[in-house]
């Protein structure tokens, strides 16, 4: 049984791993706060940008542009693994790794090769360990903005024009609340239209340049638009399981606090009951 200073010690390390907890609770809060106000602000504009490509694509030739050409049979793909810097974030990574594993077992259980993409170091050191993981991107989370996306958008782009791959998967957790994370696995690349059904009572638009221009336009856009759309999903992703991953982690300090100090006392009350015999015993010993 622990000794009366070895629980006073334990308790003493476990109020200061709660105040760790509870200092990143609140930084991942206020970062979540942002973190969701930015991807609820991108993300009409995403699904309107991408509904106006679909439509574009619908009536236009494959042929027309590279990035429309559907490749049969696929020979490679490449999966772009979205996960974060840094852990303590619950599950956040590890149904990430466990998904974008999926997606690679399937793949070359189908016959294809499969190329890495890593964004988020995590990603980068689980992969690296097991495979080559082909391009890196890091620390695109600690300056997210839409510049810094395009290099990742344009190395996708290029790929798929060269022929490298013929497939572009993203697989990243799409925000639904602080407490609710989805993991989403999107193809990118090639843009699929969506059927006829999917976009009626949608008004023929006529376009001014022509259809094939505007795709030109606006291909790229989409693609840079897509990504940084799911990078924003992942950081609001992350900053909710942070967030409650150090809240659970904060009342279990509490939770085993308060089991610590009921054993303290219950010690400190053995100790003293000690003491109160053995004083009893030597009064009684002296006076016989």
């Amino acid at each position: 049984m622990a000794t009366l200073r070895e629980i006073r010690k334990r308790i003493a390390s476990v109020e200061s791993t709660k105040k760790i907890t509870r200092a990143m609770k609140l930084v991942a809060g206020a970062r979540l706060k942002k973190a969701q106000d930015r991807i609820l602000a991108a993300r009409p504009y995403a699904d309107k940008l991408r509904q106006m490509i679909h439509h574009l694509a619908l009536h236009a030739d494959p042929a027309d542009h590279p990035l429309l050409d559907p490749r049969t049979p696929l020979q490679v793909s490449l999966i772009v693994s979205i996960t974060g810097d840094r852990g303590l974030c619950g599950a956040f990574n590890s149904n990430i790794l466990r998904q974008t594993t999926h997606e690679v077992l399937d793949r070359r259980e189908r016959g294809e090769q499969v190329q890495l993409m890593a964004i988020g170091r995590k990603g980068y050191e689980h992969f690296n360990r097991l495979e080559k993981v082909e391009q890196y991107f890091p620390d695109v989370f600690h300056h997210l903005d839409y510049e810094e996306v395009q290099q990742v958008g344009e190395a996708i782009i290029q790929g798929f024009a060269g022929h490298r791959f013929d497939e572009v998967v993203l697989v990243y957790n799409r925000f639904q609340s602080a407490i609710s994370q989805h993991v989403e696995v999107q193809r990118l690349l090639p843009v699929i239209t969506e059927t006829e059904s999917a976009l009626e009572g949608i008004i023929d638009i006529i376009y001014e340049p022509s259809r094939e221009e505007l795709l030109d336009q606006i291909l790229e856009r989409y693609i840079h638009t897509t990504i940084y759309r799911a990078l924003l999903e992942s950081w609001a992703s992350e900053m909710g399981a942070r967030m409650t991953a150090m809240e659970n982690a904060t009342n279990n300090a509490e939770d085993l606090i308060r089991a610590l100090t009921l054993q303290s006392n219950k010690a400190r009350q053995a100790a003293i009951t000690k003491e109160l015999v053995e004083l009893t015993t030597g009064v009684e010993a002296l006076k016989g």
